[in-house]
């Protein structure tokens, strides 16, 4: 087990107190960055979590404190960071920022709007996740992109676009050092993607002082930094450890502070016993499910998914596999219309005589065999729920195989197209529910996220239509419409609505939710 003089150490830091000194924050996690920047091919999600602390965005969100207490980013307003101001012209279409004069990179060069447009440009360069997330702003032509002078920065759009501007304050559009980053482009890397993956090119509020993948990422707060307050914390250690129990341990005993990605069952006995403080706020925009390929048989017959649906062991899985810690999104009364909202529980609970009668109409009254895959980095929560799902289906004669994906090769196995069934889950940075189903839905983006390989024209139509449109009663018309469609076709068995859990020491202060639900250390104080 690994104790706090072992952490600090190995991260260069100063002789080791009983407790970790205030100015430094160690965060343990199981997985770690594979990259340091968003953009580059097969980039993991924690490098989101490296480019919302070393990177700058022109904007960002304000926060604000819900009723019970929890202090969450406020999705409804925007706040300056490296633009300090902005115009809106045009209806929408034209949108200008006028950017900090005073604003540096970590290297010291200044920031420019040459910077953000290059940066823009190259974010639809990247392809893949990056260039699609623009996309859902409408920044598909780096054209719309122009530098007006040294700190102004325009974007023109050819029609108004109410997820443009919510768009740029994700973690895809980040401002970086072109002129440090075209230093290591070569002329098969033109937007130095190798170099970036490795390497810091940012101004934000904290720079990488030292990175090994697989173990820990370092980072030093950028004094210079003027995009914001300066942050109280100097440095933050954020630790990989693969074993739950290890990390659970180390924050039992005071040797670190944060532990992520525990378990749900470690979460809730943690919030019952007091010691640390457990936060867990619902995930925005977020389905925890059971995704069903409409192009593989026997799923490609509605009936047959139906049957899963009300075969699923809801109320166990919810008790025995997310100890709670999650809503659940089943039973919804079928005589009643969908709420204009997403997540939203479906019309199915679990019912084996309808399963039953829908396998028999469908030519499945023997079962059949098939595969359900999940992702050993989510083991603890996924395996038991497989297991769960195994033995109900076997009453009604399918015999399941439970097939586990190391955490490196999922995001290649979800791309494949190729599971029959699996376990999923999706959150989206906006929270618009057209935003959802862009993203997993949407059979004309057909994004990695869409394991069900769902196509369905008529639905994609009716996306598009709810993200430019402005009237209100009309735009819940259409999410109620879409909302019934994907409830009747079922290419993914709504399960639940996830908690976004942390477990802090007492003295650590200013957790706050963000859509990418990892931890900004901008605002972490500690007592």
């Amino acid at each position: 087990m690994l104790g706090l003089a072992a952490l600090l150490a190995s991260a260069a830091l100063m002789p080791v107190a009983a407790a970790t000194p205030k100015d430094v924050l160690i965060e343990v996690g199981e997985h770690g960055p594979n990259s340091l920047d968003p953009m580059t091919p097969a980039a993991n999600e924690l490098s989101q979590l490296v480019a919302w602390q070393i990177y700058d965005r022109l904007i960002t969100h304000p926060m604000k404190t819900l009723p019970d207490g929890k202090v969450i980013y406020d999705a409804t307003k925007f706040a300056p960071e490296l633009a300090e101001s902005w115009d809106v012209q045009d209806d929408g279409k034209t949108l200008i920022f006028h950017l900090r004069k005073d604003a540096t990179f970590h290297d010291g060069s200044p920031v420019t709007a040459e910077d953000v447009k290059w940066s823009f440009d190259r974010a639809i360069a990247a392809g893949g996740f990056p260039a699609i997330q623009m996309a859902a702003g409408t920044y598909t032509d780096p054209t719309v992109f122009s530098v007006v002078d040294e700190h102004t920065f325009k974007i023109s759009l050819k029609e108004p676009n109410k997820l443009a501007i919510p768009d740029l304050a994700v973690p895809v559009p980040d401002v970086l050092n072109k002129k440090l980053a075209l230093e290591h482009a070569t002329k098969d890397d033109p937007w130095a993607l190798n170099w970036t993956r490795d390497h810091d090119a940012g101004g934000g509020p904290f720079k990488v002082a030292s990175w090994k993948s697989g173990d820990q990422i370092v980072f030093d707060r950028f004094d210079a930094w003027k995009s914001g307050p300066l942050p109280a914390l100097k440095r933050v250690v954020y630790r990989e450890i693969a074993s739950p129990g290890t990390r659970r341990a180390l924050l039992e005993k005071g040797d670190v502070d944060v532990s992520v990605g525990l378990p749900p069952k470690d979460y809730a006995e943690l919030a019952a016993g007091g010691k640390v403080n457990v936060i867990g706020t619902l995930m925005q925009n977020e389905q925890f499910e059971v995704d069903l390929n409409v192009t593989l048989k026997p799923f490609s017959d509605k009936r047959v998914r139906q049957a899963i649906a009300y075969a699923l062991p809801y109320e166990a899985i919810m008790s025995q596999s997310l100890y709670g810690r999650a809503e659940p999104l089943w039973g919804h009364d079928p005589a009643k219309p969908f709420e204009p909202k997403w997540p939203v529980a479906s019309p199915y609970k679990t019912d084996l005589d309808k399963a039953k009668a829908l396998l028999k109409e469908a030519g499945y009254a023997d079962g059949f065999k098939t595969q359900l895959f999940i992702d050993m980095s989510q083991t603890t929560v996924q395996e038991p729920m497989a297991l769960l799902i195994q033995e109900s289906l076997k009453k009604l004669n399918i015999d399941v195989s439970i097939e586990k994906i190391p955490g490196s090769d999922w995001f290649a196995k979800m791309g494949s197209k190729s599971m029959p069934m699996d376990i999923n889950y999706f959150y989206g940075w906006l929270d618009y529910p057209e935003y959802f189903f862009f993203w997993t839905y949407d059979g004309k983006n057909n994004s990695v996220f869409n394991t069900a390989n769902y196509v369905n024209p008529d639905l994609d139509k009716l996306t598009a239509e709810a993200r430019f449109e402005t009237d209100p009663a009309k735009y819940e018309a259409l999410i109620t419409k879409m909302n019934g469609i994907v409830m009747d076709d079922v290419p993914r068995v709504p399960v639940a609505h996830l908690f976004s859990d942390i477990a802090l020491q007492k003295n650590v202060k200013g957790y706050m939710y963000w859509f990418h639900t990892h931890l900004d250390y901008r605002f972490v104080t500690k007592e």
